[in-house]
Formats: structure tokens, sequence, C-alpha cells
């Protein structure tokens, strides 16, 4: 495999890894068991059959909008930022299913959900002037995010107080 090679399939790699890592994670980090079951839900709530195929859709386009940053990025630091906030994005992502789903705990999943929109939110404003297709790609990224948290908020409203 020639350095070339890997230079160039690089941000493909990256992209294709962070994908998997993150449904695999995420997957294993949602049970839906009685507890789940047994939570109050708003009317307005998709169904439960809704959330992977959006969830996978929508690391398609983050991964589509990483590769086409990567590829346009001016800069060997904005390459860099770019992996960074993609990292911190996952980790992210990662913690409000742990905190949601395996501690049960909605409000504290609530909380953290800040941070995971406006990692997404930061992730569309550092492509935006190098790659403005990348930050339109993860623009469904942040919409979702918004009605998940939404959608968190009215769980915790209706649900709470959770025990300590």
């Amino acid at each position: 495999m020639s350095s070339e090679w890997l230079e160039h399939y690089k941000p493909i790699i990256f992209a294709i890894t962070w994908g998997i890592v993150l449904a695999l994670a995420g997957a294993w980090a949602t049970e839906l068991g009685e507890w789940y079951k047994n939570l109050q839900q708003p009317s307005w709530k998709p169904p439960d059959w809704v959330f992977g195929p959006m969830w996978t859709t929508i690391f398609i386009c983050a991964g589509i909008a990483f590769v086409m940053a990567y590829n346009r990025a001016p800069s060997q630091e904005a390459i860099r930022m770019l992996v960074i906030l993609f990292i911190v994005n996952g980790l992210f992502n990662f913690v409000w299913s742990i905190l949601y789903f395996r501690m049960h705990r909605p409000d504290w999943a609530l909380i953290e959900a800040v941070g995971l929109w406006l990692s997404v939110l930061a992730i569309l404003l550092a492509t935006r002037s190098y790659s403005p297709i990348s930050s339109w790609l993860m623009a469904p990224y942040l919409v979702w995010v918004s009605i998940a948290m939404a959608l968190n908020w009215t769980t915790v409203k209706l649900n709470g107080p959770f025990p300590q």
C-alpha cells in the first residue's frame, strides 16, 4: 500500500470508521427495555423504527461532509480541527445514549444534549467557509438533534423527577 494511496483514502477511511463506530456504539447503548417502554411519550414522538434509518442517513451525510471538507480544507490546521470536531461530536453522541438509555437519566442526557447540539453546530460553522456543501450536509444532523432535544425535554417533563 503506497503512502499516496493512503493519503488519498485517509478521509474516507476516517469517515467510514467514525460512522460505523458511532452506529455500533449507539446500538449497544440503546436499550429499549421495560424502563423505556414505560416512559410517557408525547403524541408527536416518531415511531421507534424511524430512529435507525434517520441516524443512518445522518451518519452518511456527516461522513460525506467530512470527506468533502477534508479535501477542501485550506490547511493542515483546518484538517486537524475538523478531525477533533468529529471525534468530540462522536463522544457527545455516545455519552447521550449512555445517559439516556443505560443510566435511565433523560434529565442528565438533556443537559449533555446541549454539548451534542453545539458540536454539530461547530462542524457546520467550521466548514462553511471552505466547504459550504459540507455545512449543508450537516444541517439535517442539527435539525434531528434539535428534535431529539425537544423530545428529550418533553420526556423529562412528562416523567421526571428521576431517581438519584
